[in-house]
């Protein structure tokens, strides 16, 4: 089965590192301008989950994820698998025979990868943490840094995993690479804003700085196969590194500061 790269989520239960108990439902931090490139982004997942990407057979999807999607053993050689390769579920050095996609671009797919998920909730929790995450990223880079930043910690995400599993041949998909990335960036930006999140059943404002620290560090306390957890640890830490370097030479706009509002320290709410 694929690699996941799900910052919120893959599954209806989720795991520590999906969130587990603690969720985000929203930060404490109005932004000034409307977030256009985070709504381009959550559109372009939305179109090519709806309209790329099958929904047939289990064979269909599988097979739509071999052809378009990244994987490491090919990126390793910059060559498609081999039918043998696909066949026998290993990365073969020097593998000889038909490949199964010939036509296959493995520099496409790395860009591709990013915008492929492997369920509905797994492409739901994405988008909502970009959504909560994303917006303020934006309005502090612009438009354009932002875009930038978005797609170098997605490819990062994808070197990562190459890096640490050089030999996988299941196709890794996800934007998450990506949008941890971004959370990486917010940790940089905003670390004394609070996310109001859903603990067990209560609803309380968390430091960003704790909230986002913990998610990283949850990253290395469970180990599911079906999850890329060398993507998210990847994107975040380039995240984390590319914001510092553009936030200094970036100037803020003007209403947009890394210090929390008084009026969004007296309530659980904020305008978005």
């Amino acid at each position: 089965r694929p690699a996941y790269t799900a910052p919120g989520g893959h599954s209806p239960g989720g795991d520590v590192r999906d969130g587990g108990p603690v969720f985000p439902l929203h930060d404490l931090n109005p932004t000034v301008r409307r977030p256009l490139a985070t709504l381009l982004f959550i559109a372009a997942n939305l179109v090519v989950w709806v309209v790329l990407q099958p929904h047939g057979t289990v064979e269909e999807e599988i097979r739509f994820l071999y052809e378009y999607a990244v994987i490491s053993c090919e990126v390793v050689r910059n060559a498609p698998l081999t039918v043998t390769e696909v066949l026998s579920g290993q990365c073969i050095p020097d593998a000889r025979g038909p490949e199964a996609f010939p036509g296959k671009q493995v520099a496409l797919s790395v860009l591709a990868s990013m915008f492929f998920h492997g369920g509905l909730f797994h492409l739901a929790g994405n988008m909502w943490f970009l959504w909560i995450f994303g917006n303020n990223v934006e309005d502090r880079l612009g438009p354009l840094a932002y875009i930038g930043l978005y797609l170098a910690t997605g490819v990062a995400g994808t070197a990562a995993f190459v890096l640490i599993r050089p030999d996988e041949v299941t196709p890794l998909v996800g934007a998450s690479g990506a949008v941890a990335g971004v959370l990486g960036a917010y940790l940089v930006m905003y670390p004394r804003h609070s996310v109001v999140s859903l603990v067990g059943w209560w609803i309380l404002p968390i430091p960003a700085g704790i909230f986002l620290a913990v998610w990283f560090l949850a990253q290395f306390v469970v180990i599911d196969v079906g999850v890329a957890w060398e993507a998210h640890v990847g994107g975040f830490l380039a995240g984390m590194l590319l914001a510092v370097v553009l936030r200094s030479i970036i100037p803020a706009r003007p209403g947009v500061t890394d210090r929390p509002r008084a009026s969004s320290r007296r309530r659980l709410g904020g305008r978005r």
